[in-house]
């Protein structure tokens, strides 16, 4: 384990789910005692590291970060100030997830507890992501190959089946939480080919 790692509980012959669940709990738990203001300083890094991930992309989507979260609002503010055309989640018809065009901060609206900001243009299914340059995604945990766990609804591991061959996908993590040990998977779980730290990113196998 690095030095900086989050320290994460043997897991050994549990199956892979509970095995899942137990290191997203006490990755969790180190995020809550993240500062806000630790976060917004971290923040305010990964606006030039996304950046410079994203490169000359025309089109990107992201996610929109909830409680603790890598913070995204200023990046999508500076992905779409970048001239971008940028997708964020919104919740659709009968609560399906689907995206919608950032149309700027003073138009990202909560319209659902517990959820985050969304833009209230029109909801339009996964499929769009078959058109995007770069995706942004988050994840609890991602390790040096690129597999990740999440927050364990498996939304990110079928959105990422909807993206071209073509699209950069990757995963903002907290410094900590690019770890050594091979992450547990199932069939369902998707990798990603990059990790986005506050201060650098680089492809997986190789940061």
């Amino acid at each position: 384990m690095g030095k900086n790692e989050v320290a994460l509980p043997d897991v050994t012959g549990l199956d892979v789910e509970d095995a899942k669940q137990a290191l997203r709990s006490v990755a969790r738990d180190v995020r809550k005692r993240r500062s806000a203001a630790a976060r917004e300083e971290l923040g305010a890094q990964w606006v030039s590291t996304a950046l410079d991930f994203i490169g000359e992309a025309r089109t990107v989507a992201c996610y929109v970060a909830v409680n603790n979260e890598p913070p995204t609002l200023k990046l999508c503010e500076a992905i779409a100030n970048k001239g971008c055309d940028l997708l964020l989640p919104k919740l659709g018809p009968g609560l399906s997830r689907e995206w919608a065009w950032y149309q700027g901060a003073e138009d990202m609206k909560v319209n659902a507890p517990g959820r985050p900001p969304e833009p209230s243009g029109e909801a339009l299914s996964s499929e769009i992501l078959s058109t995007v340059d770069v995706l942004i995604i988050p994840a609890t945990l991602v390790d040096r190959e690129g597999r990740r766990i999440g927050q364990g609804g498996g939304w990110y591991d079928r959105v990422l089946k909807q993206v071209s061959s073509n699209t950069r996908v990757g995963a903002m993590v907290y410094p900590e939480e690019y770890v050594d040990i091979e992450l547990p998977q199932d069939p369902m779980d998707r990798s990603v080919a990059f990790v986005i730290l506050p201060d650098r990113w680089g492809a997986c196998g190789g940061t």
